[in-house]
This record gives C-alpha cells, sequence and structure tokens, in this order.
C-alpha cells in the first residue's frame, strides 16, 4: 500500500500567543506599557469594589465585574498602541510602505514588489482601486518626485484617461506618515468600476518591467509585520 504523502496541517497560532507578540512589539516602543495595564486594571477593579460597598451590593460579583473591565480595557490600551509601535519600528526602513498596505484587505490590488527603485534604496509601490492608479515612495522627496513622474507617465502611456495619485512617504514638507497612509487612501474620491480596476491591473502588469535594478541585499518584502500582532489579536 502507498504511504500517505500528505503534508501535516499546519496548526492554527493560539491567541494567546498573537497576544504576547503584540504586547512584545508594544513593549519595544513603549516600555512602560505594562505599568500603564497595571495601573489601569488595579483602579478600575478597585472602583468597582468602592461601588460595591457603598451600594451594598454583591462586593464578589463587583469584583469579577471588575477584573473583566480591567481585562478590557487593557487589550484596548494595548490594541491602540501596537500599530502606533509597529509604524515607529519599521519607519525609515526599505519596504515599511508594503507593511502597512499590506495590511488593507479590500478595494485595491496592491503590488507585492517595488515597481520602481534606484541606487540609494528609494522605492515606489502601486496600488490599483477604484481611486484610480496610486503610486506611494520611500525616499527623500527631492530623489523620489522625478520616479513617481516617471511612473504617471507610464500610466498615462496605457491608461490615459485614468487618475493617477501620488503619495509620498515620510517626515519632510507634503509627505505623508506611514500612520496616515491608511487615512489618506481612504480619503481619495472613488472614480472607477469595480470592472475597470482588474482589468487596468492587467493593462500595466503587461508592461511593468521585470528587471527592476533593485541593488543587490536588498529586500523591500522583508518589513512584513505580524498582521495578528498588529490588531492586537
Amino acid at each position: 500500500m502507498a504511504e500517505n504523502t500528505k503534508a501535516p496541517a499546519e496548526k492554527k497560532r493560539r491567541w494567546y500567543k498573537n497576544l504576547a507578540d503584540a504586547y512584545r512589539i508594544t513593549q519595544r516602543t513603549y516600555p512602560w506599557i505594562g505599568w500603564a495595564i497595571a495601573g489601569v486594571s488595579v483602579a478600575v477593579i478597585a472602583l468597582c469594589v468602592v461601588v460595591a460597598v457603598l451600594t451594598h451590593a454583591n462586593v464578589v460579583l463587583w469584583t469579577l465585574t471588575g477584573v473583566m473591565l480591567a481585562v478590557l480595557l487593557g487589550l484596548v490600551l494595548l490594541s491602540s498602541l501596537v500599530r502606533k509601535a509597529m509604524y515607529a519600528q519599521i519607519d525609515g526602513n526599505v519596504g515599511s510602505v508594503y507593511a502597512v498596505i499590506s495590511q488593507i484587505k479590500r478595494g485595491w490590488i496592491i503590488s507585492e514588489e517595488p515597481v520602481a527603485a534606484n541606487r540609494e534604496q528609494d522605492v515606489i509601490w502601486r496600488l490599483i482601486g477604484r481611486p484610480g492608479v496610486v503610486f506611494i515612495s520611500e525616499g527623500p522627496s527631492a530623489r523620489v518626485r522625478p520616479m513617481l513622474a516617471a511612473e504617471r507617465k507610464r500610466v498615462n502611456r496605457v491608461a490615459q484617461n485614468v487618475p493617477v495619485i501620488l503619495i509620498q512617504s515620510g517626515h519632510e514638507d507634503g509627505q505623508v506618515t506611514l500612520a496616515k497612509i491608511e487615512k489618506t487612501l481612504r480619503k481619495q474620491k472613488k472614480v472607477l468600476t469595480k470592472e475597470e480596476v482588474p482589468a487596468i491591473s492587467q493593462r500595466l502588469n503587461a508592461v511593468q518591467s521585470t528587471s527592476l535594478p533593485i541593488p543587490k541585499g536588498i529586500d523591500p518584502t522583508r518589513a512584513r509585520p505580524n498582521r495578528r500582532a498588529m490588531r492586537g489579536r
């Protein structure tokens, strides 16, 4: 009888491991997060006990309620800081923009590789959605501006009536920080139909150069965070 060669199914990651990852990520940027969660927990539980004593209610029941509220508030605090901590840790690294846009769940076709790069490690990422074709750069404004202009011309040659949106990520005047990229994308006006988006993507992929001059030793896709950890789960 032939041996069963089917690979074992990958085990589902436990929720507490994702929670531990989120805590470690947050602690690297905010070392006080543990004390903050502990302080909030003690304050909430103490408040519930005081309310129980003043109202002559069941102290045990109110204490349990306080514990549950403390856990909930701790998770809320952690989830609100883990994404900011992740952005702070990857800011300035090649591929940081991809780490942000890869979290977008729907509505966009996102390039998994940069569509342009130079020897200074500046890269351009492309998204295609109902607002049009969006290019997001990583690098100083003076260096990425001509790169973005070249990508705009490329799109205009293939799809003349498709809007092209240029976004520079960074901290210079006129640039958008990593934390504000998703918000900036959501603010764009939708002008294309759902059917036009994949058609435009196929058209651009057909003319995209496959020999991107990325310097050796650079892997722009390495900056991929743990998605569950960034969501605090």
